[in-house]
Order: structure tokens, then C-alpha cells, then sequence
């Protein structure tokens, strides 16, 4: 058999290699749950505006952009060419979105796909406080590849159709599909629900996110890598590294609610946030996206106590 493996970034590459399973391998380096991603007639498109939009907001080098994500992905063009392709990607946000974004890509390519199969795991026995593919040694590897399922056509339709919600504006849609039969996607829902989150709560205009760290500083002041670690144990469910959450602790420095840089601590301003007295969207530049969702403009809000998003006027 003659397999291309999708795997979900370069820590789980580093292992993969040693693991002895066969095959090539291609590495998705995007980060789909950041920032604007927006419909597009095909892939090309896709990517040409993505690139342009994480070089305006994100500062990312378009030609880097081309070289390690673009190119990379070009690799899929020659899917057809192999006997299966198997898809490596983990239980958290990060990985989940990336996987829709690879399925749906796959489908643009309009060739004939040989199966395609998915490992994804949220735990593994051997490993305490399992974070993902690259904390496991190269022996978890091969059992885990002979657990894989093969995606059927109504786990393609779910993909695709949260796919479709997700580059859309309304975040109740993204919503639908959390609700929708998993089959061989059992990680999707609890994923999306967590991205949603991330939407202004109606409370305080805080997402879950801001909320854990002003939480967390509240406490006292700590070192970056300190509260980053309290994230990454507590809030797994992201997946985000630390160019994600310094994009978010930045943002969060803009508003006033917290403050410096190697040892961060809540301002006046922060505990006033957090006690209900102000709302965060008040001091907040909203200038950024989740999905197809502008949070400059969007009426959507995340209610806690419905679990769902609700428009405000």
C-alpha cells in the first residue's frame, strides 16, 4: 500500500519520522481559528486572500506564507496518486478547524481521491495530560494507524457543511452543527462550541479565554510563561502555541485590562471587567474575526446560560 500522510504540524512531524509507519507525508501548517476565513470559489482564491489578510493583521511574510502552507499543500494535488490517504489531526480547536479546512481543499482539487482516512485521539493510556500527536514516543504510533476510520460521505458532508457555516456570518449555523450526528468526526462539536466561545460574552464582553487570564492574574501577577502554562493545562481544548496567545495578551494589553510583558498582571480597569462593573467591548478594538464572523460588526454574542450564540441589538 502506498499511504500520504496529513499530519497536524511540525512537533508531531519530528516523531512521525521515527514512528516506521510508510508513506510520504505533507505538514498543514495554517491556523484556521485565527483570523478571517472567508468563503472563496476554490482553493487558489482561498489562499491568495488568507495570505493577504494574516500579512495585514497578523504581520505574517506572504512569501513564508507561500513556502511552508501553499506549496505544501500543493503536495495534496498528487493525492490521487496513492492508495489511501490517512489524516492526522487532534481533539482541540486548532486541529479540528484545520482538518475541515483540509477536507474541504481536498474537495476543491476535483480529482479522484482515494480513501481517506482520519486518526484522531483526545487521550492516549500511556500519557498523562495528553496534549497531542507530538508529546508521544514513536511506538504509540503504528497502533494508532491501524485504529484509523475510514471517513464515509455523510462524515464529508458534516465537514463540509460546518465548513460552509464556519466562513459564514452567522455563528448560530456554526452552532447547527454541533448538534448534527459526529460519526467519525467525534471531536467536531466540542470543538466548535469551544471556538464560539470565544464570541463576546453577553455578561461582561469578556470571551472564555480573556476571562481565564484576568481570572488567573487576579490571583496575582506571573510570568507569561507561567499563566501561558495554566492555559495550555487547564484550557487544552484550544491547542493555541504561544503566537496565539501573545496575539490575545496583546490585544487584551490594547483594551487596558492588563498589563506588561515578562510579568503581566490585571489593572483597575481589568477587576472592574471582571466584577461585571464594565464591559469589555467598550475599551476593546474588536477588530479581528472568528471564522466569516467580523466582531466589529456582528450582533452575536456568546450566552452562557442558553450555550449557544444570541443576537443583541
Amino acid at each position: 500500500m502506498n499511504y500520504l500522510h496529513v499530519l497536524n504540524g511540525d512537533a508531531t512531524l519530528e516523531v512521525f519520522r521515527k514512528s516506521g509507519i510508510p508513506g510520504d507525508f505533507i505538514v498543514c501548517r495554517e491556523m484556521i481559528s485565527e483570523g478571517r476565513v472567508a468563503p472563496a470559489p476554490d482553493a487558489d482564491t482561498f489562499l491568495t486572500e488568507r495570505a493577504a489578510h494574516l500579512r495585514e493583521h497578523y504581520g505574517i511574510d506572504t512569501s513564508n506564507y507561500n513556502e511552508s502552507i501553499v506549496k505544501e499543500l500543493g503536495k495534496l494535488k498528487q493525492a490521487g496518486n496513492y492508495d489511501e490517504l490517512v489524516l492526522w489531526f487532534e481533539f482541540d480547536v486548532f486541529c479540528q478547524l484545520n482538518l475541515l479546512f483540509v477536507l474541504w481543499y481536498l474537495r476543491q482539487l476535483n480529482i479522484q481521491l482515494p480513501p481517506v482516512s482520519l486518526v484522531s485521539i483526545n487521550h492516549h493510556p500511556e500519557v498523562v495530560n495528553f496534549k497531542g500527536f507530538g508529546v508521544l514516543l514513536p511506538h504509540h504510533y503504528p497502533p494508532l494507524f491501524e485504529q484509523r476510520a475510514q471517513l464515509r460521505e455523510e462524515d464529508w458532508q458534516l465537514a463540509l457543511d460546518t465548513w460552509n457555516a464556519y466562513t459564514g456570518d452567522d455563528p448560530s449555523k456554526v452552532n447547527e452543527m454541533r448538534h448534527r450526528a459526529p460519526g467519525n468526526l467525534p471531536f467536531l462539536a466540542e470543538a466548535l462550541q469551544a471556538q464560539l466561545q470565544r464570541l463576546p460574552y453577553v455578561e461582561d464582553g469578556l470571551n472564555v479565554i480573556q476571562r481565564f487570564f484576568l481570572q488567573n492574574l487576579q490571583l496575582g501577577c506571573a510570568p507569561w510563561y507561567n499563566l501561558y502554562n495554566r492555559f495550555w493545562n487547564e484550557l487544552k481544548i484550544y491547542g493555541f502555541g504561544d503566537f496565539q496567545l501573545d496575539i490575545i495578551t496583546q490585544r487584551m494589553r490594547n483594551a487596558g485590562v492588563i498589563e506588561g510583558n515578562e510579568q503581566m498582571c490585571i489593572t483597575s480597569l481589568g477587576q472592574e471587567v471582571l466584577a461585571g462593573e464594565e464591559n469589555y467591548t467598550g475599551y476593546a478594538a474588536l477588530d479581528h474575526w472568528i471564522g466569516g464572523t467580523p466582531l466589529h460588526e456582528t450582533p452575536w454574542r456568546w450566552s452562557a446560560a442558553e450555550d449557544k450564540p444570541v443576537k443583541v441589538s
